[in-house]
């Protein structure tokens, strides 16, 4: 149990600093942005096991020789508050911060979920009254104000794309296809679950060089995702031409409102994706 528990340990510190730091800005990530996700999902599932699975076979380790006897013991302990027998302080403390951490990452993607869900209803809400359907793209909704603006609000049942009357005014009309297109990959792609994931993820662990890294890597690889998706109804030149118009403009059409919660894209990071369209 003890040679178990050093283990999980181990994996959950190198999945907590070196391989994070590694991976941010990896080509074989920004070739295959569908790669790059899964292996950042990987490097958050397992690590977040890894830590609390140390924790817990750490603790039982004192009166515990297999899994079923550290599931026994753990099930006491959390239903009659009664530490088994053999066990010491260690084994209460390592046993609490495994439940405290479960319940802690629990809690905060509780409460992203539900706050992200309230700012999704609340602007639906504000853009339904302020902005006007297109009648030619179903789904698709104007605001009136000059700043060029494309993002997307997805929902469960129905999900909306926004633009502005100045981006309609920027781009012709195979790049606006092209960035409604890129939206509404975003939506049918769900990438809003996977960032609630990530968000929350941020949120529980600030300190976390994984949390960290992976919350603008993974914003910028939903982009790169996002793209790819589009380049199967537009050509290259009219999605990199987009890109490249709004960000003149002063706003970029990759910050889309399912990613609203995360970092600024850098010059860098639109860099990265026009390489791509090269």
């Amino acid at each position: 149990m003890v040679a178990a528990a050093i283990i999980l340990g181990v994996i959950a510190i190198l999945l907590a600093w070196p391989v994070p730091a590694i991976l941010p800005g990896a080509r074989w990530a920004y070739r295959r942005p569908t790669l790059g996700l899964l292996v950042w999902q990987l490097v958050a599932l397992i690590g977040g096991f890894s830590m609390i699975g140390s924790l817990v076979l750490l603790g039982a380790a004192t009166f515990a020789t297999d899994l079923p006897d550290t599931a026994t013991g753990m099930w006491r302990f959390v239903t009659h508050n009664e530490l088994p027998e053999g066990s010491s302080v260690w084994s209460l403390l390592a046993l609490s911060g495994a439940l405290f951490l479960t319940a802690h990452l629990l809690l905060n993607l509780l409460v992203t979920v539900v706050y992200a869900e309230r700012e999704r209803a609340r602007h639906s809400q504000l853009i339904t009254l302020l902005s006007e359907p297109m009648t030619d793209r179903p789904g698709t909704r104007v605001i009136n104000t000059p700043a060029p603006v494309a993002y997307c609000l997805p929902g469960a049942l129905t999900s909306i794309t926004v633009l502005s009357a100045g981006l309609l005014q920027l781009l012709d009309e195979e790049e606006l296809q092209a960035v409604i297109e890129h939206e509404r990959a975003h939506v049918r792609l769900r990438h809003d679950i996977v960032l609630i994931f990530f968000t929350a993820w941020k949120l529980s662990l600030p300190w976390l060089p994984t949390a960290r890294n992976a919350s603008r890597e993974v914003a910028l690889l939903l982009e790169m995702h996002a793209d790819d998706n589009a380049l199967a109804r537009v050509t290259r030149g009219s999605l990199a031409r987009a890109i490249t118009v709004v960000s003149e403009g002063g706003a970029l059409p990759q910050r889309s409102e399912l990613s609203a919660a995360l970092p600024e894209s850098t010059p860098k990071e639109l860099r990265a994706r026009l390489l791509r369209l090269a």
